[in-house]
This record gives C-alpha cells, structure tokens and sequence, in this order.
C-alpha cells in the first residue's frame, strides 16, 4: 500500500535522525572527556614542576616536560590526518562544498570521522591555539552521511539489508542535521544549529526538513548534557552542562545597585567594536589566505613529513611562546575580595568557585596571582570564562601582549596538517579584545558603570564575526550560549557591522578556503550584470551522447573515455533516414523509438477527434477529420517500411570509437539531435555490469527488467567501468537505456537569462541541465562548472568584446 510505505518512510527518517543526534552527541562527548583529561594530565604535571623550579630554578626542566606532552600530542595529531588528509582542518569548508552539491572525495566516510575526532582530541590537548568546536560539525556530518546507510567502505563485511534512502537528495538532508546536530553539541544551540545549517550550510532546503534538524540538534545536545553532567557532576538526569563550551551565566552582584550588564551608552561602543572586530577579522584572514598560499607553493608539493615537521614546528613555537609569556611576561594582581566582587556572590557560587579555582598564581606573593599565566596556562573554555567573569582585573599591557601573541599564533596554526576549529580561539581573542577596551574605558575615561564581561563577549562576538562572516546562526548561537536574552540586540548589531566592515576587504575565512581549494561553489544568487548572458552563452555544445538503443562496445567506449556523469539520450534528425539500410536491427529501433516518442501536432490532433466522437455535433467531428487529413504527411505510415527496404551506409557517428573526426564539417559535427531524457552514467555501468542486453536477432522485449532496488542497490558507490571485465561483455549486444532514462529532467531554453537557470540549478540541487530548443532537439548542456563565477566573468567579457 503507497500510504502505508510512505509513512513507515516518514518514520524510518525520523528514527534515523534522532540516531544521529545521539550519536553526534556521543562523538562530543568523547572528545570532551579525552581532551579534559589529557589536558588535565598534562597541567597537573607541568603546574607542580614549575611550583618546584620556581624555589630550586630549574624551570628549564618544566619547558622541556610542557614540550614533551604538546609535542607528542600533535606528531599523533598530524599522523592521524596524514592517515586521513580530508580531516586536517576545521571541516567547514569542506561540508559547505558537499552541501552546496560539490562531491568532495574522502569527506564523509567512516576513517575521516575517526581521524578527525582523535586527531582533534590530539591537537587541543597538544596546547595549540585550535578550537573542538568546529570539527564537531565535521563529525555530525560524517554520521549524518553514513549512519543512515548501514554500511561502510572500512567495514565492508558488515553489510545490513537496509533498502531506505539510495539517493543523493537524502544524503544531504541528512548531512544537514549531522552538520546542525555538530553545531548543537559544541555550543549548547540546538536553534543555533538549525540556523547554521540552513544559512552557511545547505543549499536546498525544504520546510519538512527543518523540523527534523532541530529534532536533531535537540537530540545531541540533550545526549552530550545527560551524560557530562552525570560524569562529571554525578548527577545524572540534571542537565546542567548544554555544550562543549559554556560561556557561564552573566549577573551583576545583589549588591551593586549602580551595575548593568548593558546601557544605551554602550551600543555606541559596541558598533565601534564591530567595526575593529570586522577590520581585526578581515586582517586575519588576508594573512591566513597568504599563509595558506605559501603553504600550496612550499609545503604541500614536497613529501608528507614535511607537513608533520610544520605542525611539530607551530607546536613548537606555541609552547615556547606560552611558557615565556607566562613567566616574564604575566603581572601580580591583587585577589579581589568575596565582599563587593561582581561574581563572586551566591547566584552563582558553582561557576565562580569553577573560576577561581583556574587562577595561577605562578611566581607571585600571596593573594596575588599571575594574570598572564592564568590565560595562557589553562585550558581556552577555562581562560574565556576568566574572561568573562573574573573580577580581578587583568592588566592593559597583559592584555595587549596576549591579543597578539595569540592572534598571531592562531593565524600560523589555522591551516596546519591536524584537524583544527577555529571558533574557540577567535572568540578568545575577542573576549581579550573586548575586555581591554572595557579596562581603558573603566580606567582612563572613568565610566563606572562598564560591565567587563558584556565587553569582553561583545569584543568576542565582533572579532568571530569578523573572522567567520556568519549572521543570524552565530547571534542566535552567543545568545543561547550565554542564556542572556538581553543580549540579543547589541550581539546582533555588532555582528552585522563586523561582517560588512569585513567585507569591504575580503570574504570570511570559510569562503577563501574554499576558493584556494579550486571547488565549483555557487553563491546564492548571480550578479545583476549577467542577465546579459542567455543560457546559449554559458552551454557546452560539445556532447556525448547515446542512442536509445547503444551497443555495448559504444556504451564502453563512451565510458571509458569520458568523465562525464550524466549522458543526453538522443536521436539524430537526418533527412535520409527512409534511406537506411535494409535489416540492421540497431537503427530501426532506434527510428522506430522516435517515431513512437516524438508527438506531433496530427497526432494529437487525432487523438482530441477520436475522444470527440461521443459529442452529439456531427460537424465539429468532420471539420477536425478535414483538418487532419491536410496536417498529415501522406507518407507517414509507410516512411520506416521504406526504409528499411533501401540500403544505405549507416550513421556515421552510431559507433563512438569513430567518433567526430577532423575532417567533418561543422553541419556534421553539430547535427541536430532530438532529446528523449538523460541516462546517469552509474545506470548504465549498473545495466552494464547486470548484462542488461539483448541481441540483434531479438526484439528490445527479450531485455531483462531491472527494478528501481536493483538499479540503486550500490549507493553510495556504484561500481567503476575501469573495474568491468570486458571479457565477460559480447560487444555486438545492444542496450536499451529507455526504461531506465529520466525522461523528463529539468530542461531550459536557449535563450533563457542565466540568472534564472542559476536559480533553477540552485534551488532544484541539479547537477546537469540540458538547454533545448524549441522543436526539442537539445543543442547544449549547462553544468555546475558553467555558472561559477570565474566562467560567468570569463563569458561576459567575451559577450562584451562581440558587441
């Protein structure tokens, strides 16, 4: 029963999104926990060393101790992307490209998601300035794409017998909410994530699928919560921790009466630090497309060690440039006390307690503690809440020294050989940003009222903003990260000014990368300007084609000598046709299809009087009898019979392998072809590898059947003509693609504007797009490569050199 099937579909979808979001869940709270531990590990080692050597002066020894755990952690951390290369980075990228309709090889299968989770887990608790937090979306997607699968190239003996979801529209959908679901885990922003999946994220989007992304995202947050709430908390059920990072809960004190967490002043200084955020951002990304330019030109060509040494190289640096800092660097500040301090009241006596207790009070008296070594020496979640909401002041120069040295650093390290986010350090700097202009206002403008930690998120915002580019998804992910209603307009305002400052210089940090990678990306929509162009200007009117009925050995060389994914099934217009040999069974069929297919006017003609006969009006039957006998053609009936009964030489082109030569004149090269629908290339490997066929003595009836299961059996991976053994295939057999063919695909007009089969391509997530004229014979077809910008440009300027 349809209705039934279409609901058990339904159902098995919603299931399915829901394993992913637990499963997103789990893969963050793994990295979580092992990243918490390592770290922990390590500074617990490091921190009682450098507390001896500071009394015996031997702190040489703690540097080489810090170096020994940082460098092991990133020479795994770079072993595991060398294993895996899709995983280095954030995945952003990456994801975006898959989304956009771009098939990125390698990047959501099974040994990327493991690579990316341990090497990231590697990289963090390496001491590099990279976040878990964009890789988190990387790994949602990854189980997004393949957990409603059930099967996987690494694990090729399990295979399950599960016939749901065989296509690429499905795939994405669910990528979507792995992507979202990524996004949910990592900041606790379930609506945050549905909005980054669906603003930087897909590229076709329906209504039915933004209810089950949030679905999913509500799943893996709630997943990560229970359970790092129960491990870490013991209490299980409470759900007091939403995501990877938690930026606290921002309160004055009970008993300031004078402190506001915002006030209509500091919307004027919020757009001024959207506009340093945008100009920060923008800087950043300049250096890192150069740094990322270099590193293609120098690092990339040579062999892959040269990679591990640059990642060991950054570790290197990193951890030097940490420990000095912290050591000659820091400052003394006094402890503020419990009385009057901001935070420290009892609202919120777990968080301040948890804040406190990460101060480090390396080389300094009592009662005071070391403000350097307090940022640099914690983990980056512990150091953005010192940020936050620590009361102590850190002084202005500290601050400087630690926005450089870090955004320095981060900048170095965004593009190394080990899977790396970004968000984390970006908001750091920012939060270190934010809370010096909070410092220089309290100290040198004197305005009392100044509340650190709304500055130090604001400047967060703006520099992330800045940075990244992203709108309503990164306002809604701050707001339900900080769960302070309040502090959704000027997180709003400040990251719409940061991104249009930013994007008077450059694009955001996804987008160049996306670019240097060479990947077709189409935007939203296209340039006023091409409307100039018609699809005829952008169309590629070199095809590759196939008959409605092919030989076998033309279907192999066809496939074996092109890259093509998609194949126009045609027939060719030739005013010889009666004129064809006697008996050659392949070119009847053929002439017989497009008799059978092609309407025309008389015959539909025919049709309506044959269903008029009914009507009681004698002469309206007669005058549409009179009217199809002078539309008819006379010889229309017996046009095959005599054709069939001439010999004649066959179509010069029936066999590819003589394929166009040089010698044809451009009327033979470009003969008209009229189009009967597209043939994917993985049908006709399929139909190839199930010897579909039938001999030239049978009739095209005697060819086997395959249904719809059979022909999508090998999603995602369907088998390759390269791995076909041509022993096994008699050529002379012939194939007939007609019941397999899309018959009705997407179809444009030659002179239709590009801006709207832009938009058709776009919204419709198509991959080929046949331009058609108007007595339907197809004369080009339009691919994603066809309406990227560069072609576009290239096209334009050669539209404006014709006028």
């Amino acid at each position: 029963l349809p209705k039934q099937k279409a609901q058990r579909y339904e159902a098995v979808k919603w299931v399915m999104v829901f394993a992913i979001g637990v499963c997103t869940g789990l893969v963050g709270l793994f990295v979580d926990f092992f990243v918490r531990l390592l770290t922990q590990l390590k500074f617990r080692v490091v921190q009682s060393s450098v507390e001896e050597c500071t009394e015996k002066g031997c702190l040489a020894l703690s540097l080489l101790e810090l170096l020994g755990f940082n460098l092991t952690f990133v020479f795994l951390a770079s072993l595991l992307v060398l294993i895996q290369p899709v995983a280095a980075g954030s995945g952003i990228p990456e994801i975006k490209c898959y989304l956009n309709g771009v098939k990125v090889p390698g990047v959501v299968r099974l040994r990327t998601v493991v690579c990316k989770a341990m090497g990231v887990l590697f990289s963090v608790a390496g001491g590099l300035f990279v976040g878990k937090e964009g890789p988190m979306i990387h790994s949602g997607a990854v189980v997004g794409a393949g957990l409603p699968q059930f099967q996987s190239i690494s694990l090729r003996k399990i295979q399950f017998n599960f016939p749901y979801f065989r296509s690429d529209r499905d795939k994405r959908d669910f990528v979507s909410a792995g992507a979202a679901a990524g996004v949910a885990a990592a900041f606790g922003a379930p609506i945050g994530g549905t909005l980054f999946s669906l603003e930087e994220g897909s590229s076709f989007w329906n209504q039915g699928l933004t209810w089950k992304v949030l679905f999913c995202s509500m799943a893996a947050t709630f997943t990560l919560n229970f359970f790092r709430s129960g491990i870490q908390f013991g209490s299980w059920g409470s759900f007091q921790l939403p995501g990877l990072l938690n930026f606290g809960e921002f309160k004055c004190s009970e008993s300031d009466k004078k402190c506001h967490l915002w006030t209509a002043v500091d919307l004027g200084f919020f757009i001024l630090m959207g506009i340093v955020g945008g100009l920060l951002g923008a800087t950043f990304n300049c250096l890192n497309k150069r740094l990322a330019k270099y590193r293609m030109r120098n690092v990339h060509p040579k062999p892959k060690l040269v990679r591990v040494l640059e990642s060991l190289l950054v570790s290197l640096t990193t951890t030097v440039v940490v420990f000095v800092a912290s050591m000659v660097l820091g400052e003394c500040r006094q402890m503020s006390s419990t009385g009057h301090s901001g935070n420290d009241t009892l609202s919120l006596q777990g968080m301040s307690e948890d804040v406190n207790a990460s101060i480090k009070t390396f080389f300094c008296p009592n009662e005071t503690y070391n403000d350097m070594a307090t940022l640099f020496f914690n983990p980056q979640e512990s150091a953005i809440l010192q940020l936050f909401h620590q009361d102590g002041t850190f002084s202005p120069v500290t601050l400087s020294l630690f926005f450089l040295l870090y955004f320095l650093l981060s900048c170095w390290t965004y593009g190394i050989s080990v899977p790396s986010g970004l968000f984390v350090p970006s908001l750091l700097c920012g939060a270190a940003f934010g809370r010096l202009v909070a410092n220089l206002l309290k100290s040198y403008i004197g305005l009392d009222h100044i509340y650190s930690g709304t500055f130090a998120l604001i400047g967060a915002a703006a520099f992330l903003g800045g940075v990244v580019r992203m709108t309503i998804s990164l306002t809604v992910i701050l707001i339900e990260s900080t769960n302070e209603i309040t502090y959704g307009l000027p997180i709003m305002i400040t990251l719409m000014v940061a991104k249009w400052t930013g994007d008077f210089f450059n694009k955001g940090i996804y987008d160049i990368h996306v670019n240097l990678r060479g990947v077709p990306l189409l935007e939203w929509e296209t340039e006023v300007e091409m409307d100039k162009l018609r699809a005829s200007d952008i169309m590629e009117p070199n095809l590759t084609y196939v008959y409605p009925h092919t030989r076998i050995q033309s279907l192999v060389s066809i496939l074996r000598t092109t890259v093509h994914h998609a194949f126009p099934v045609v027939t060719e217009n030739r005013g010889n046709e009666r004129e064809f040999m006697k008996g050659n069974q392949l070119i009847s069929n053929n002439i017989k299809f497009k008799k059978s297919s092609i309407l025309t006017r008389a015959g539909e003609q025919r049709k309506r009087s044959q269903s008029m006969k009914s009507y009681p009006s004698s002469e309206l039957r007669n005058m549409c009898d009179e009217h199809i006998a002078t539309e008819e053609p006379p010889e229309k009936e017996d046009l095959l019979q005599q054709m069939l009964e001439r010999r004649y030489t066959p179509y010069p082109n029936l066999y590819p392998d003589q394929s166009p030569s040089e010698e044809w004149t451009m009327e033979e090269r470009f003969r008209p072809l009229t189009f009967h629908g597209l043939i994917l290339r993985s049908q006709l490997v399929t139909l190839l590898v199930r010897g579909v066929c039938y001999s030239e003595s049978q009739s095209s009836a005697s060819q086997p059947r395959l249904s719809h299961a059979e022909m999508s059996e090998d999603y995602p991976r369907y088998p390759d003509i390269h791995d076909l053994d041509l022993t096994l295939l008699n050529p002379r057999m012939i194939v007939d693609v007609t019941p397999y063919m899309n018959p009705s695909p997407f179809a444009v007009s030659p002179n239709t504007h590009v801006s709207q089969v832009f938009n058709l391509f776009r919204t419709m997530g198509l991959r080929h797009l046949p331009v058609v004229n108007a007595v339907g014979e197809i004369v080009g077809i339009i691919t994603r490569h066809n309406l990227t910008h560069e072609f576009l440009q290239a096209r334009l300027r050669q539209h404006y050199q014709t006028i």
